[in-house]
């Protein structure tokens, strides 16, 4: 049995965070034709969901980075890494030594997100809060009302390079924990952030998924640095145009740029889709 795992972000999703039509009608072909496929992707359940809606996605879905796993059958999560309350003290103490902003996302009463924050500072940051807030739907709060039993699934910031990367550093150093960055505003050389459990990786939820279900291969498209480990547990891994370069140097091959359709129309090949 196979099943197909697609990032989102700038690898499944166009440059407008969107399923296209033709991506769409692929979607429709491999439904008709019995193939699975799901994501594995770095948004929360209420981000992830909205751009998927009415494409099929009724599997098991990898959130976070591998956090936590969705069930939208159960319409409960199955599966979590959270991050312990002297771990999540760690980070957000590296990141303020390094003046980031910690944003925390927390899962709370069951399938409830949100975030807390430390004071903004600068007018990315404040971009930023508004896209978690209005784009994602994610309730966004002080981080001195975070409940004490919150469950902290990351700590996330944007920030410059340099700042970034000690953080990077400081993370290496911590077997239990693992961290994701990237380039967010590349003219102003601003960098993005994640900070997760080491268990809460792509990889090992899909690993999770695949051994549950009974899949015996997998597929998987990704663009970035959280999907290497998804791209080591994979039969077959392809990085879209676009992807950084250390995912390419492993992957099965490289195919076609997000913003133009490229999983979809490698897919159609794949699988002599009409």
């Amino acid at each position: 049995m196979t099943l197909v795992v697609f990032d989102m972000d700038r690898t499944l999703l166009n440059a407008q965070s969107q399923i296209s039509a033709y991506t769409q009608d692929t979607l429709r072909m491999m439904r008709r034709e019995g193939i699975d496929y799901t994501i594995a992707t770095g948004r929360t359940l209420q981000a992830a969901l909205q751009p998927l809606d009415d494409n099929g996605f009724d599997r098991s879905m990898v959130l976070k980075n591998g956090a936590v796993i969705w069930e939208p059958s159960l319409g409960s999560y199955s599966h979590h890494h959270l991050l312990t309350p002297s771990e999540v003290n760690n980070v957000i103490g590296i990141f303020t030594q390094n003046l980031l902003t910690p944003f925390v996302f927390t899962l709370e009463q069951g399938v409830r997100h949100a975030v807390y924050h430390a004071p903004l500072k600068e007018g990315y940051e404040t971009k930023l809060a508004h896209l978690f807030e209005k784009e994602r739907e994610l309730p966004l709060q002080r981080i001195e009302e975070m409940p004490q039993d919150a469950h902290v699934i990351n700590v996330s910031a944007m920030g410059t390079q340099d700042a970034v990367n000690c953080v990077v550093d400081f993370v290496a150093h911590h077997p239990h924990l693992v961290a994701y960055s990237g380039i967010a505003l590349k003219e102003q050389g601003l960098a993005w952030l994640d900070v997760h459990h080491s268990e809460g990786s792509k990889g090992n939820g899909v690993s999770h998924v695949a051994k549950r279900a009974g899949y015996t291969e997998i597929i998987a498209f990704g663009d970035g640095d959280n999907d290497l480990s998804l791209f080591e547990v994979a039969t077959e891994a392809y990085a879209v145009e676009n992807a950084d370069n250390e995912l390419k140097e492993i992957a099965t091959e490289i195919i076609g740029h997000h913003d133009e359709d490229g999983v979809a129309q490698f897919l159609r090949k794949r699988f002599n889709l009409s």
